[in-house]
This record gives C-alpha cells, structure tokens and sequence, in this order.
C-alpha cells in the first residue's frame, strides 16, 4: 500500500460523502479476537502490527504486544477497514506471515469499541486489495465531478456491500472448503476480476494445490489460517501446498514450503 495513493482515495470519499467540512474524530479502541487454541499453545501471545486509514485518508501502523490497548482515530463518516496482524519475533516470525485478525468500520463498532475478528481479517483483506487494484482508475482528477462519477462505481472498497459479502459464509451454494477456511482462496485475484467485473461468489473457490512430502515430525503443525485445524501425521507427513511460499509451526520448528522445495527453521 502507498500512502499518498489512499489519501486521496479517502480524500475523494469525503467528497463523495460530501463531509469533508464536517468531519469529527472518532476514536475507537480496538478489541483483539482471541487466538486459535493451537497458535496459543504452541506460540503463546503474539504482538500484533495494526494497519489502518485515520480520519483524513493516511495509512497509520502501529504495534503492541500481547493483549495491550490500543486506540485509533477512524474516519466517522465512510466506510473503512482495519487490520491486525499477528506475529512472533522471538521465533522469527515477522508480521505477515500469519492470516490477520480484522474489522470494517462502522459495521463492527459498537459505542467506541471496534471488534476485532478472525473473519473480519479477510473482510479487511479484500478491503486493502481492492483500493490497491483502483489506483488506475483516475484518482488524479479530484473535481466534483470525477468524484460523482466514481460514487457510482460499486467496485470500490467503500462502496462495496460488506454485509452482503459477510452473508455468503452461510451460504450453502458457495464452496464449502472455502466457507471452512476463506484463505484458501485467491483474494488477490478475486479483488482483481471484482475490479475489472464485479463480483461473483461462483469465483470464491480453493487455490490449487499439491502434495508434498516433507520428512519432519509428526506435529502438531499449525498453520497460517485462523481457520485451519492443525495437522497430525501418521508416517510421513504429506502438505498440501501452493507454488507460493507456505507456513507451518511446531515445536520442531517453522517450516517453509511451496509445491517444489521445503526448509525447516529450527527454534
């Protein structure tokens, strides 16, 4: 993400919400999700690295150990997201690496408290995807205008229809893989084809991927996704993974692994 880049798309939100004189602080702390009871045992708490936009469009980062406090000012008047991203510097595990914890404001504040969520990670996900894929799309004319114009365009994040996206993780007709474990899409591309067409649940399907065989230990293995159970072997332990890098824990170490070669990080 670059910062002058969501400036001025929250700068052209005010003008669409026509509030850029009207503005007030809203301030909100910030309520973490609880950790997966496997992230737990094995890594204990983690520090998190919060990512969001303040009240006039600049990208704010701010980090925090354990379950410490945090307050930030959000924009009071538009749509906006948030992120939390676990991670563990004592076991060499930078932020990124782990699935983020979430929310979109204001759909998950209540009084000046923002939940944070484990589903809301993947809400705040496509958030950021989706401005990054409209930087193309003539942010550099500012009139009245051009923003009234784009105000039309439902492709972009603060007009997007997150309560309706929320509701497709109840519904039966999507991918039941990926209603268990919504990482295991592409959210990248998704956000991409939303951008260029709009959006279609038909494409919230699994990354493909392959197995690999890997001679570790038995585990547990926990890994990255919130979501995602950890795994157990018996014999020798077989991952499913992609052509990018993926990640798993135990107490032998962090693994490292995509579809053609493995490294074990030991602690």
């Amino acid at each position: 993400m670059k910062v002058h880049f969501f400036a001025v798309l929250c700068a052209a939100a005010l003008v669409l919400q026509g509030c850029a004189d009207s503005l007030v602080d809203s301030r909100h702390v910030l309520a973490m999700p609880p950790l997966p009871e496997g992230w737990q045992a094995l890594l204990g708490d983690p520090w998190w690295q919060i990512q969001w936009l303040d009240e006039w469009g600049r990208q704010q980062t701010q980090t925090v150990q354990g379950g410490g406090s945090v307050e930030i000012s959000l924009p009071a008047t538009w749509i906006s997201a948030v992120s939390a991203l676990p991670f563990w510097p004592d076991r060499g595990i930078a932020a990124g690496v782990f699935r983020p914890a979430g929310a979109i404001f204001p759909f998950d504040a209540s009084g000046k408290t923002l939940a944070l969520s484990w589903q809301g990670g993947v809400d705040a996900n496509l958030y950021w995807e989706l401005a990054m894929r409209s930087s193309g799309a003539g942010w550099e004319d500012t009139s009245e205008a051009a923003a009234a114009a784009r105000a039309a365009v439902p492709r972009l994040p603060y007009n997007f229809n997150w309560p309706r996206f929320r509701r497709l993780f109840a519904d039966e007709t999507v991918n039941a893989d990926v209603r268990a474990d919504p990482w295991l899409a592409d959210w990248s591309g998704i956000a991409a084809k939303i951008v260029q067409s709009g959006f279609d649940k038909r494409r919230l399907v699994p990354v493909s991927r392959s197995s690999l065989e890997v001679t570790v230990g038995a585990g547990p293995w926990i890994g990255t996704s919130p979501f995602a159970a950890p795994l157990v072997f018996e014999g020798i332990p077989v991952f499913q993974v992609r052509p990018a890098v993926d990640t798993w824990v135990s107490a032998e170490g962090v693994l490292r692994c995509n579809s053609d070669a493995w490294m074990l990080i030991s602690p």
